[in-house]
């Protein structure tokens, strides 16, 4: 039976403090239900895990906030939409066997004069207590979302929803000052003229930024309306890599989207993306916010994070030891523990390779390991195909923690394990978003990964009383004892190839 929990039983809780984190692996699955002012939606975490794995996911465009400012009450038809979702999303839960289920609700019921109501009609008909988050709330948890994929994020959180917009300060991962402002597309809709609008607008913004403080050097962007004018900026650049989640666009590049969005129809949108006709729809007003948000916080760079408010109540389920984890690591080593043939051998390899890395920076470091637990993961495709599928599956996997260069690394790093040919099957100008340099790098790295494989089996412990040794203009591999019977041709050519890239002439060893 689903375990229906909430931060404090009620209408309008003070606060989500007494959520507490849990403590073991005893929790399989944590469902968020999020019903905000323009969708509802229910996710459904696979574990807490520190890098979130998305069990499940459905969204309802409801369309609870429309109208609000007019009616002062929630949309009719958006809360009957809403209602009947939720009824689904509870049902879903218990079959699903959920482990704990928890609901927040923003803006358009916070604001709503039937949000109470609303509030319980949904504990009577689904079991779920709706815990009803203060914009502050909002902003806090936002942040916390952020935080899962940038553990010492500086800068300003900025999560627009259809009826409110939140600003967070973040510094070195620490959540600073918070607010709320009524700039959701839905409000903005309902102010009649552009001049009202703007002048809304330029006023909300102003206010906002000053009470967190300031200007932000970085702007991270939360919500689906600024994940869709990120889409359509990819389209508009014709972006290589089809990913989300750390996104960047500098301030220039943003307000230049922002103006194109304004001459363009929503039917010349929607041919461009796969975004819903309901989100393209608000996606106008919420440029124009996006635009003067800039010129006021003033960042030097924006990026896009996936994660938000639902990963941010995630983040709040996790004890303090499992948040101090490098969330890259954490999802590469999960990645390894479930598809690699041998579990725990990266770790192993790592160590073997560090030899090559004598001067290298920790995130160097990171990317390494990294690449060392993922070699092995797509080992069931087909050969043909292998090199290919690992590239497209590392740079797109549910990874956090990295950059989209950081990606792109990993993706050369592991087709450089496979194939040792410029004769790729995917589109080469992702490729471009390496530096010749890192280009190089990484495929270095993935010749050193083939090595390591090769000469082992991928076999936990194969490694042992075997060593790469740079030196003298050698690189030389020791084998030692048994591990002399580990020399063969393939790993000798392997060698080779690793030791040209390095410049320098292969040796073998044999020592007793």
């Amino acid at each position: 039976m689903t375990e229906i929990r909430s931060f404090e039983s009620g209408y309008a809780a003070p606060g989500l403090g007494d959520w507490a984190p849990i403590e073991g692996e005893s929790v399989r699955r944590v469902g968020v239900v999020d019903v905000g002012s323009n969708s509802v939606r229910l996710v459904v975490f696979d574990g807490v895990a520190r890098s979130p794995a998305y069990f499940y996911n459905e969204k309802v465009l409801c369309g609870l906030g429309r109208g609000l400012q007019e009616t002062g009450r929630l949309h009719p038809e958006g809360r009957a939409r809403a209602m009947n979702a939720l009824y689904r999303f509870a049902a879903l839960a218990e079959v699903m066997q959920v482990t704990a289920l928890t609901g927040v609700a923003t803006a358009a019921v916070r604001e709503a004069e039937d949000g109470a109501d609303f509030v319980e009609k949904v504990a009577r008909a689904t079991g779920l207590r709706l815990v009803v988050a203060s914009g502050e709330d909002e902003a806090m948890l936002s942040a916390k979302g952020v935080l899962l994929g940038w553990p010492k994020a500086n800068g300003a959180v900025c999560d627009i929803g259809g009826a409110s917009m939140e600003l967070a300060r973040m510094s070195e991962g620490t959540i600073g000052a918070r607010s709320t402002s009524p700039l959701g597309p839905l409000r903005l809709a309902n102010l009649g003229s552009d001049k009202a609008i703007a002048a809304h607008i330029d006023r909300e913004v102003a206010a906002l930024v000053e009470r967190i403080g300031g200007p932000a050097s970085k702007m991270f962007l939360v919500g689906g309306s600024w994940r869709a004018i990120a889409r359509l900026d990819m389209e508009r650049r014709g972006y290589p890599l089809k990913v989300l989640h750390e996104y960047r666009m500098s301030p220039d590049q943003a307000r230049e989207t922002c103006k194109w969005l304004a001459r363009e129809s929503v039917a010349g949108l929607k041919g461009l993306t796969d975004t819903s006709e309901a989100r393209l729809e608000l996606v106008p007003l919420a440029a124009r916010v996006l635009s003067r948000t800039i010129d006021v916080l003033r960042p030097e760079a924006l990026v896009v994070s996936s994660y938000g408010l639902r990963e941010g109540m995630l983040y709040e389920r996790m004890p303090a030891s499992l948040r101090a984890r490098d969330p890259l690591l954490e999802a590469a080593r999960h990645m390894e523990m479930t598809r690699a043939r041998f579990p725990g051998f990266g770790a192993s390899l790592y160590t073997w390779l560090m030899p090559l890395y004598p001067d290298a920076s920790r995130d160097e470091l990171r990317l390494v390991r990294a690449a060392c637990y993922l070699h092995d993961t797509n080992w069931r495709t087909h050969p043909d195909y292998r090199a290919e599928v690992c590239f497209e599956t590392v740079t797109r996997a549910n990874l956090s923690g990295l950059d989209h260069a950081g990606r792109v690394f990993l993706g050369a790093a592991i087709l450089n394990r496979y194939k040792n040919t410029g004769n790729h099957g995917f589109d080469p100008e992702v490729l471009k978003l390496l530096s010749p340099e890192r280009l190089a790098a990484a495929e270095l790295l993935g010749k050193a990964l083939r090595l390591g494989a090769m000469l082992s089996g991928a076999a936990p412990g194969s490694l042992e009383n075997t060593a790469l040794v740079p030196a003298g203009g050698k690189l030389t591999l020791v084998l030692k004892g048994r591990a002399r019977a580990l020399r063969g041709e393939a790993v000798e050519r392997r060698l080779g190839a690793l030791a040209a890239r390095l410049g320098l002439e292969p040796a073998v060893t044999l020592e007793k």
